[in-house]
């Protein structure tokens, strides 16, 4: 897995003297969470391939949590693994993270949005993500595109394992994904944070 390169990193660097048994333990647990949401990988919602890389963070919370550190310590480490891993590593790489905003309104982009549309509508596995996609311009700012998650897998995961309050520093980086994008986020709020959905909304920067 690509992304557990940016976990040891951090455990590393906060943890010098500890990091290699800090490391092990964490594949320890990341190896009983991902069976957990083995079903991402050949779920028929493409949300749901998400879990994976989201089974991570529930393992290094869980690391963590038992090590005694606090939810301050522990988001810092998560926004830190976070940004260092969906940060651009060159400009082709920024360059392509803001095609997909540029294309909604294309006919290639009305064609994805619909595959998506028809996609997440139903839930893949009762773990899973629920979305409904708004495609209503004067539900969207004008942009065309925006989605309300009625189930989030995320929050399933980490509610499994008394972690529902981590779940929200994830909702946190999607300001800083979308603006990559070239997008501004506009959400009222999380299922996370207690709402029955998520709305994700965007206005191009």
């Amino acid at each position: 897995m690509a992304f557990l390169k940016f976990f040891h990193r951090s455990i590393r660097k906060h943890y010098p003297a500890q990091a290699e048994i800090l490391i092990e333990q964490l594949k320890i647990h990341y190896s009983v969470l991902k069976q957990e949401v083995a079903f991402s990988k050949s779920s028929t919602n493409p949300v749901d391939r998400r879990l994976d890389f989201t089974a991570c963070f529930l393992a290094l919370v869980l690391l963590l949590e038992n090590k005694g550190e606090s939810f301050i310590q522990i988001r810092e480490i998560c926004l830190e693994i976070t940004k260092e891993y969906i940060r651009p590593k060159n400009k082709l790489q920024a360059w392509m993270k803001r095609q997909p905003a540029r294309i909604i309104d294309t006919l290639p982009g009305r064609v994805i949005i619909r595959f998506m549309q028809k996609k997440t509508q139903a839930l893949g596995h009762p773990d899973g993500f629920l979305v409904k996609v708004i495609t209503d311009p004067a539900e969207t700012f004008g942009l065309g595109y925006g989605i309300d998650i009625l189930e989030c897998g995320i929050c399933k995961q980490f509610q499994k394992h008394g972690m529902q309050r981590y779940a929200t520093i994830l909702c946190e980086v999607d300001e800083l994904t979308s603006s990559l994008a070239g997008l501004e986020i506009i959400r009222s709020n999380t299922i996370a944070n207690g709402a029955k959905k998520c709305d994700f909304r965007w206005k191009r920067l």
